[in-house]
């Protein structure tokens, strides 16, 4: 069964192209060391919620926007595997000079339960 890592950050609207660029960077890592997709999304209708919302979970500010970003992997052993040669690979140090603030990232793995062909 495939394994799925799951992400949502804010990114300042600035930075954009700066985000596109790491994204790319560090993606192509990913899929070096045995993703089998990665998606990154910047938020284009992120509406505000009466309780809570994507903006309030990562505490965007205004000229902010929020990217919501997923890793595919085709099981957590891969995902485990992958995730361990990517913190060792001494391309990693680079990924401080993140574009955004890492410490507001939510992110987590997931186990799927309904998968529909596309």
């Amino acid at each position: 069964m495939s394994y799925v890592d799951g992400f949502v950050i804010a990114v300042p609207d600035a930075n954009r192209e700066q985000f596109i660029a790491h994204a790319r960077h560090f993606d192509a890592m990913f899929l070096e060391f045995g993703a089998t997709r990665v998606v990154e999304c910047w938020g284009d209708d992120v509406p505000d919620g009466k309780l809570t919302d994507f903006r309030r979970a990562v505490q965007a500010e205004p000229g902010e926007s929020v990217v919501f970003s997923w890793i595919e992997w085709p099981d957590q052993a891969s995902r485990d595997a992958g995730m361990e040669r990517i913190m060792q690979d001494p391309r990693m140090p680079g990924a401080g000079d993140m574009p955004f603030d890492g410490k507001r990232m939510i992110f987590g793995g997931f186990a799927p339960v309904v998968s529909l062909p596309a």
